[in-house]
């Protein structure tokens, strides 16, 4: 039904900056928010931030917020993280995913998103 393909991920210094693109596909319409999750090795996932479809209200993690901003554009059916001041510890394999809703007004939790993106790798180097 909804289809999602990251992109943008890569190899980068502390302190660099890094633009993720996910391309929603199928019926984006469908979609209540889509949202950025990331799970470093021996980690478990986590939200990063997310933005809702129709408003395209963001909201972060507190570990992100200042340094990343999310946004969509639901014209072209993508949905970004601009990723700032990159630490080391952002160092994770970034999924976006989609939600249907009905759960609450900012899901977080991954068993909240229904469809997910296949990742795309980001390494920050000290």
């Amino acid at each position: 039904q909804v289809q999602l393909v990251e992109s943008g991920g890569g190899l980068v210094q502390a302190g660099d900056s890094l633009r993720l693109s996910c391309v929603v596909s199928g019926r984006p319409s469908t979609t209540y928010a889509v949202a950025w999750f990331r799970q470093a090795p021996g980690k478990e996932r986590e939200f990063v931030g997310g933005v809702t479809w129709s408003d395209g209200n963001p909201y972060y993690d507190d570990s992100v917020r200042g340094r990343f901003t999310i946004s969509r554009d639901n014209v072209k059916n993508t949905v970004d993280l601009q990723m700032n001041s990159l630490k080391p510890e952002d160092t994770a394999d970034y999924h976006c995913a989609a939600s249907w809703g009905g759960y609450s007004a900012y899901p977080i939790l991954p068993k909240q998103y229904e469809y997910w993106g296949q990742g795309t790798q980001v390494t920050v180097s000290a």
